[in-house]
């Protein structure tokens, strides 16, 4: 493609900021919806995401966002350097689209048509990084996986399966396997400060069905809910696919800034935080950000999803309570995983409910087809009865320790001025401080020609934020594939820098 091609206006494209729709989704909607009337040609040149920022009178964050949702859907194309262009291939939903339009309008009950909120949710981001049977450094939210005791898992599965009678092989109590219940509401006792029963728990296949399930339940169409800002893509996804309204709420080095909450929307009913280890920032919620939280909860009549997803993994002193544990009036509900604490293909997790809202969890689960298969229940319930889980998060506490601090200090080496890496007490990953400049999107795309996976902190913001970064984890990696994966991430950034 040209550069010479100028690029075409889009100053028609109408942007309303008193809109519950975030900027960058009308101008999502705007660039789509002109693409497939054919305002917008084939082969046509966008302006450049800091030009049409200026123009439009928004950030270029709200612009950039915009342009990645219809690049990752294939509505545009383009490399850094060269320019964006509507692809000269449309998707085949836009060409279902475009003649659904030339053949008189709407598509009406044409096979594939979306209600509304399912196009939204459709479109609505999930991830940040997709998953791949073998990830690159530096992937976040990765455990490691050439450690696990999987001759012990192993053992227990197939001793379960021998011995496998009608309690393990039926569908089992709608809320989940009453040992490992019991299992988890010991464990979090304990170890997180967890006020519960066994029967409070629910186990469920992730911690996105958990959040999903309980922004269902608590939000209604329309209902607005803070979301940390930075923050998990999911839980903004699971508040959208609930026909809510999220509303972003800044987080700084104490965690997420409830006054801003209160500020922005008060009557928010629903809360989602990461207190324990806020993702992506890493940063723990002071005891004085929880009671303020609580506090408003409890006088706005509100909901907490705590999102304690890996502090089991903390590397100085003891695990931080949970918030849930300085609840004191039922408003907390309180999720956890075992995706990241033994790993990902497992998909099992459990959420506390407080007693109120038990059995509406449990009628919700059973719509949502249940529990996890039973036999995997029964397993991990073995897993804990026999000793192996304790163990098991004691040796990674060691190891993602040591792999942390060695990718600190082979940062420190090779991307000295160009990435600040922050190390962490607790986690999976760190957060990489770009020097000034530096765009985190260019940057994570340089990584990525590199082979190296670093998402942007932009990738998790719907509001821009003072400084970018990079978001890179070290679990799954060995010493010498960080310090490798160090060595390309330099070279790549270098590289960049030096070409722009």
């Amino acid at each position: 493609m040209a550069k010479g091609i100028p690029p075409v206006s889009l100053l028609a494209i109408p942007l309303d900021a008193s809109s519950s729709a975030p900027l960058f989704r009308q101008l999502y909607d705007g660039l789509r919806g002109s693409i497939l009337a054919g305002s917008l040609k084939p082969g046509g040149r966008l302006p450049a995401s800091r030009t049409l920022a200026v123009d439009l009178g928004v950030s270029r964050n709200t612009v950039t966002t915009a342009y990645d949702q219809l690049l990752a859907e294939g509505y545009l194309e383009g490399k850094v350097g060269a320019g964006t262009y509507v692809t000269r291939t449309l998707p085949e939903d836009a060409l279902l689209v475009r003649r659904g339009k030339a053949g008189g309008g709407d598509l009406g009950g044409q096979p594939g048509r979306l209600s509304r909120r399912g196009a939204l949710l459709a479109t609505t981001p999930a991830w940040v990084v997709r998953g791949t049977a073998d990830p690159k450094p530096f992937r976040p939210g990765v455990p490691a996986m050439d450690t696990l005791p999987l001759d012990d898992w192993a053992a227990l599965s197939a001793r379960r399966w021998r011995r496998s009678t009608g309690n393990v092989l039926g569908y089992g109590e709608p809320a989940g396997y009453r040992p490992l219940r019991e299992a988890i509401a010991a464990h979090l006792g304990t170890a997180r400060g967890v006020v519960c029963e066994a029967g409070q728990v629910v186990i469920v296949a992730g911690t996105q069905q958990a959040i999903d399930l309980a922004t269902r339940l608590l939000l209604d169409p329309g209902d607005p809910a803070w979301i940390e800002d930075p923050g998990f893509v999911g839980a903004r996804g699971a508040v959208v696919g609930a026909g809510a309204r999220p509303v972003p709420v800044p987080v700084d080095g104490e965690g997420m800034i409830v006054s801003a909450g209160v500020a922005r929307c008060p009557e928010a009913r629903l809360a989602y935080v990461t207190p324990s280890h806020q993702y992506p920032l890493g940063v723990a919620m002071t005891l004085a950000r929880r009671l303020e939280l609580l506090c408003w909860a409890h006088r706005a009549g509100a909901w907490i999803l705590e999102d304690d997803y890996d502090s089991e993994f903390r590397y100085i002193g003891r695990p931080l309570a949970s918030l849930q544990g300085l609840d004191r009036q039922g408003r907390v509900v309180y999720m956890g995983t075992f995706s990241k604490v033994l790993f990902p293909a497992l998909r099992l997790s459990y959420l506390v409910a407080p007693p109120a809202l038990v059995d509406a969890f449990v009628s919700a689960l059973a719509l949502a087809g249940g529990p996890p298969p039973l036999h995997t229940q029964a397993v991990l319930a073995d897993f804990f009865a026999e000793g192996h889980f304790h163990r098991h998060i004691r040796r990674m506490r060691s190891l993602y320790a040591e792999r942390q601090e060695t990718l600190v200090c082979a940062a420190k080496a090779e991307l000295c001025g160009l990435l600040d890496v922050v190390p962490s007490e607790t986690g999976l990953q760190v957060m990489g401080w770009l020097a000034d400049g530096i765009d985190d999107r260019a940057a994570s795309r340089w990584a990525e020609a590199a082979g190296v996976v670093a998402p942007p902190l932009s990738s998790y913001t719907l509001e821009p934020m003072s400084r970018q970064g990079l978001l890179l984890g070290y679990a799954a990696h060995s010493t010498r594939q960080i310090r490798e994966g160090v060595r390309r991430l330099a070279a790549a950034l270098h590289r960049g820098v030096n070409s722009v």
